[in-house]
Order: C-alpha cells, then sequence, then structure tokens
C-alpha cells in the first residue's frame, strides 16, 4: 500500500458525497415501505440495486435469509460494514433503520473504490430481521463472518455515542390452557386462563423488586379470551427476559418462567413456554476500534461521548451484540434526532427523514469508510484489536 491514508480516505467521502443524493432517496423510500422482519424485499431489491450500480456486487437469497444479501470487493485483511433495514409495527422505522441501512450502503461503496489501493476486503452483509428475527445470527451460523476480521455498523439515535448499552435478551412465549364454561350460568366448572396469564404477569412484577437495576422484563397478552361470558379457556402472553450478560440472562430466565407458571398453578391450568431460538447477547466494544471511529468522526464534527457521560444512553438489545463475540465489533449510535427523542417511538419515526436524518446517512457512511480504512492501513491497529478481543471475548455460545 503506497497510497497515503489522507488521499484514501478523501477518495472514499468524494464517492460518498457524489451518491450522497441517492443514498438520501433511498433512506426515504425505505422509510416510506416499513416491512417486518424476514420481509423485507423492498428494501433488499434497493440497496442490492444501488450496491451494484457503483460497484459493490452483491447477491440477495444468501447465508440462510431470503431477504439477506452480501458481497465483497479486494484482498486482505477483512472489515465487514453491515445494513438492517427491517421496521417494527405500528410505528414503521421508529428505530431509524432506513437511516443505518444507508448508512452501511454508502460506506461499502466507498470502500469498494479503495480496497485494493488500501490493501484491503471490503465484506458488506444486508441483515434482515434485527426486530426480534434474530438476521446476523442466522447469517452467522451459514458462514457469513467465515474470513471476517473486524465487523461494523453505525444505528441511529438522539446523541452521538460509542455504543449502544446493549445487554441480553431472550424472547419467551407462554400459553395458558383452562376449561371454558358459561360465565353466568356455570362459572364453577370454568377454569380460568386468563387469571392464570393475570396473576403470572403480577407475580413478574413483583420479582421485579428483586432483579438487578440493569436487568429488565417486559410482555404483553396476545391473546386474552373471546367474550366477557365465555370462561377463557386459551390464552397467550410474550416476553423479553432481558440481563447484562448471558450468564446472568441464563441465571434470571428461571425465575422468570417460575414467576409465569405460578399462575397457572393457582388457577387449575396446564400451561406451556417456549424461548425463542435466537437469543440476543451483551455488545462488546472494541475500544481499539471505538478509538479510530471517534477520531474519524470528529473530523466531521461529530463528538462521539462514552454513554454516560453527559447523562445520555441508549439501553436495548441488539443481534450486534452475538457478532461483536465472535469478531472485533463496533456499534456506535449516530446522532439522527433531537437530544432527547427516545428511539421506538413515533417521534423517532417522523424524525427519520428529516435533514438532520440524512445528514447522519452520510456522516455515518463517511466515519465507518474512513474507520476501515485506518484498520486496513495500519498492522499495529489491526494486532492492538485482535489483542484487545483476546483479551475481552470469547464466543459463549452465542450462535
Amino acid at each position: 500500500m503506497n497510497t497515503p491514508i489522507q488521499e484514501l480516505k478523501t477518495r472514499a467521502c468524494d464517492r460518498i458525497d457524489a451518491i450522497a443524493q441517492e443514498l438520501i432517496e433511498a433512506s426515504h423510500a425505505i422509510h416510506a415501505r416499513p416491512e417486518l422482519n424476514f420481509e423485507e424485499h423492498f428494501a433488499a431489491e434497493l440497496l442490492t440495486t444501488i450496491s451494484n450500480k457503483y460497484g459493490m456486487p452483491v447477491e440477495k437469497n444468501v447465508f440462510g435469509c431470503e431477504t439477506g444479501f452480501a458481497g465483497e470487493v479486494g484482498s486482505g485483511p477483512t472489515v465487514c460494514i453491515m445494513s438492517e433495514y427491517d421496521a417494527l409495527p405500528d410505528i414503521g422505522h421508529g428505530c431509524g433503520h432506513n437511516i443505518i441501512a444507508t448508512a452501511g450502503l454508502g460506506a461499502a461503496i466507498a470502500l469498494s473504490h479503495v480496497a485494493d489501493d488500501a490493501g484491503g476486503r471490503i465484506r458488506y452483509l444486508g441483515t434482515p430481521a434485527e426486530e426480534g428475527g434474530g438476521g446476523k445470527l442466522v447469517m452467522a451460523r451459514h458462514g457469513a463472518l467465515d474470513g471476517v476480521d473486524v465487523a461494523m455498523m453505525v444505528h441511529s439515535a438522539d446523541a452521538d455515542l460509542t455504543t449502544i448499552d446493549a445487554i441480553a435478551l431472550q424472547q419467551l412465549l407462554v400459553e395458558y390452557s383452562g376449561q371454558a364454561a358459561h360465565a353466568a350460568a356455570a362459572p364453577e366448572k370454568g377454569r380460568n386462563a386468563l387469571d392464570a396469564a393475570v396473576l403470572g404477569y403480577m407475580a413478574v412484577a413483583t420479582l421485579r423488586q428483586h432483579i438487578l437495576p440493569t436487568e429488565r422484563v417486559h410482555g404483553i397478552f396476545t391473546k386474552g379470551g373471546s367474550k366477557p361470558n365465555i370462561v377463557p379457556h386459551e390464552t397467550a402472553t410474550e416476553w423479553y427476559v432481558r440481563s447484562d450478560t448471558m450468564d446472568s440472562l441464563n441465571q434470571l430466565k428461571p425465575r422468570v418462567l417460575a414467576a409465569l407458571e405460578s399462575g397457572a398453578h393457582a388457577c387449575g391450568c396446564s400451561v406451556r413456554h417456549e424461548w425463542d431460538g435466537n437469543p440476543y447477547a451483551d455488545m462488546v466494544t472494541n475500544n481499539n476500534m471505538s478509538a479510530m471511529y471517534i477520531a474519524n468522526a470528529a473530523a466531521l464534527g461529530r463528538s462521539v461521548t462514552v454513554p454516560g457521560t453527559n447523562g445520555r444512553r441508549v439501553v436495548g438489545s441488539t443481534d450486534m451484540g452475538n457478532i461483536s463475540h465472535l469478531v472485533p465489533s463496533i456499534h456506535p449510535m449516530i446522532a439522527s434526532a433531537p437530544l432527547g427523542t427516545s428511539i421506538h417511538t413515533v417521534a423517532f419515526e417522523l424524525a427519520s427523514i428529516t435533514p438532520m436524518a440524512d445528514r447522519a446517512v452520510i456522516d455515518g457512511a463517511k466515519s465507518m469508510a474512513m474507520t476501515a480504512i485506518d484498520y486496513w492501513t495500519s498492522s499495529e491497529q489491526q494486532a492492538a484489536i485482535s489483542k484487545e478481543f483476546a483479551q475481552t471475548n470469547a464466543d459463549k455460545g452465542v450462535l
């Protein structure tokens, strides 16, 4: 590699500027067509079309995901850039995945144009179903990370932060079965599955007094009966159970399940449960990589801070946490909405196509591209990142 680093960065950023309008239009188009887990056909088609158009060849329906895509350019140390593009029920892109998608697209295209001169390989992955489906896990199980040295993405937020406070999560589905009866004529013949679910819910509420302050348990009723004068014989609830790490999550899970099952025992009902097969792991940020990202974002006028430094943090769960246990990774948050606008809200969905959000698409693409170039062109950084990962990480069964 004989090309000066700053020249490579300038070329990458110029490439992003040259296609900036198309990236922003793609962000708005994805925002206007929200698609749920593994149903992101429009977004996947749009992203792959633009990627192929500008010299970053990718193919759809790869690594076990019909709406996933992948491709690579170059040779040498491999940087994986990821795009997310699924949406939420009711509030669409209330997590700003349209921004995440197109920032990743811009970075991948830019890097494909400098990879040979920088002595590196860019692998671009489109990862569906982050909002509960675990698309990154599915793709990783099918080999999407084979040969990858580091991975990164940016996530929209209301502040520029080094990372999301991502804690481990697993989804729990619980169904209660009782005995139907006429609620007025023969209530004694009934066994109320709704009562069982309600008591289970209340038992979890009391459990919350005695779990770690950082742990979270929240649920909804997905089936509650058909008519008030029929004793409900089938009900169902859906839960998210979260804890700091996979280890502490595995300690919390049986306590939550015991609380939910207690309602069935009290009401003479039966209960069955299913833990979702894709638990999300905690996020382990590689600090050496993060330092490079911070410096590159600063060059664009963004001040990226550690969560909590100025009182701001974003707590959640993501399948990027699992990736961070497999390869050195970063998941910085990029300000795309006014401070105080929480993700997963209508307000954040509305903010995700504003000029502030559009700037986040471009700045996110440039920050990642420049960080990848720093990694490609520094054997010292490559060694430091690998050493840190070896000291702080292990896969812990995250797939």
